[in-house]
């Protein structure tokens, strides 16, 4: 099928974004899908998710944390964590232990299968994080992360 003549093509270099380039807002979208893309990709060979490698990632750091502090610290609400930790669960990667002074709560902990996918993906977070930041020094890393940082105070 043949463009209309007056269409833009957006592959052409004389594409116009107009002010979008100077947004911030726009490129951290932009930057967000490319480096997501890649990290879901880095993540397919472990079966799991971004999110789930994050909820792995506390529970090991804290092992024994709770749901809601493990919601807390997510940013997400319970429904959502008991979803995530329910899949988990039931893959055999975490585990949940009744607290013996809170017979309502439990303490999460990752089984031995979940420490050993959780440390192959470790590695394959690691190659993702030098591909995507291969075109930057480790003081220009540094500066990136602290101005996103920076960013996300401004803005809670």
């Amino acid at each position: 099928m043949k463009k209309a003549q007056n269409s833009v093509d957006p592959d052409k270099d004389s594409f116009d974004y107009d002010l979008l380039p100077g947004l911030i807002g726009y490129n951290l979208r932009r930057a967000q899908t490319a480096v997501f893309q890649d990290f879901s990709e880095s993540l397919k060979a472990c079966d799991i998710t971004p999110g789930q490698f994050g909820v792995l990632i506390l529970i090991q750091a804290n092992s024994g944390l709770n749901q809601t502090r493990l919601g807390n610290a997510l940013g997400i609400d319970r429904s959502t964590v008991v979803a995530v930790i329910d899949r988990l669960e039931g893959r055999g990667l975490v585990l949940r232990e009744p607290v013996p002074r809170d017979r309502r709560s439990y303490a999460l902990r990752l089984s031995d299968q979940g420490q050993t996918l959780l440390a192959q993906a470790r590695t394959k977070v690691a190659e993702h994080e030098i591909r995507i930041s291969h075109g930057l020094d480790l003081a220009e890393q540094k500066q990136l992360i602290a101005l996103l940082s920076r960013l996300q105070d401004a803005s809670t």
